[in-house]
């Protein structure tokens, strides 16, 4: 089947079309395009698995076959995308690494608006506030799909959610994850117009955190990496909890303690 497939083949590292996806892993260009880059065989079977198929979709030259490829390649013609075939070093030069994988893809960027959000739809959300680094973004999409949370809201100014670091760091979860971006003074309201329990990880007023009285649809929030969470962000949460910290360290990275606390929760919902 994958035979019927026009492929264009590129080159040259000159190329327009190589300027344009080396352009992609600037976010400013992801926002006037509407589009994000994401590459591996795995992650991008998940998207398609997922019913996101690239716009373009960009393979080295000499690779083996694989019968996952051929279903890429089928969907992304079927959709009226577009299937490029190019040398392994344009590809490093497009995605950025050394030792890039087979395969990337250009994908639409999806709605982020809160209205998007069905909060019926999981026992558990993930919030994150002013978080910085891409690679805990990622991590904390990875974590919401591990425990089956509905998605990730990211308050404030937080990292590019389809950044490359982000997204190669979601392992996948991008596209299995809801994700919206909002500010503090839209979240709260639209978080109180329905039911919705939002707790954090806080030395103030707080108890701890296994056995706590989690309650469904529960909105797990952490902070900021360096600052954590500004404290009239956790006095208007519902519950408040600590984590015990038995070495020097005063806390946990901000990615890791989101997994722990969703993990207690979700044992508290469902055990």
């Amino acid at each position: 089947m994958s035979g019927f497939i026009m492929r264009r083949e590129i080159t040259g590292f000159s190329n327009p079309t190589v300027k344009y996806l080396r352009s992609l892993r600037e976010k400013k260009h992801r926002k006037r395009e509407g589009v994000f880059l994401a590459e591996g065989l795995r992650l991008l079977t998940d998207a398609r698995e997922c019913g996101h198929v690239p716009q373009m979709l960009v393979m080295a030259r000499g690779r083996d076959p694989h019968p996952l490829i051929e279903a890429l390649e089928s969907a992304v013609a079927e959709a009226g995308g577009e299937v490029i075939v190019t040398s392994p070093d344009i590809l490093s030069k497009i995605t950025g690494k050394d030792n890039p994988q087979s395969v990337a893809g250009v994908f639409a960027e999806f709605d982020t608006s809160l209205a998007g959000l069905d909060r019926s739809a999981a026992n558990i959300w993930l919030v994150a506030q002013a978080l910085r680094d891409p690679g805990n973004l990622g991590t904390m999409l990875r974590t919401g799909d591990a425990v089956g949370a509905g998605g990730l809201i990211l308050i404030d100014d937080c990292a590019d959610p389809f950044s490359v670091e982000a997204v190669r760091a979601s392992m996948g979860a991008v596209f299995t994850q809801k994700i919206a971006r909002a500010g503090w003074d839209e979240f709260l309201p639209w978080l109180r117009g329905e039911e919705g329990q939002l707790v954090a990880a806080s030395l103030r007023d707080a108890v701890p955190y296994r056995g706590a009285p989690y309650a469904a649809p529960c909105f797990v929030m952490v902070g900021n990496e360096s600052q954590g969470l500004p404290e009239t962000y956790e006095m208007a949460c519902d519950l408040r909890v600590t984590m015990p910290m038995r070495g020097r360290a005063d806390s946990l990275n901000a990615a890791i303690a989101a997994a722990v606390l969703a993990y207690e929760v979700l044992d508290r919902l469902e055990g």
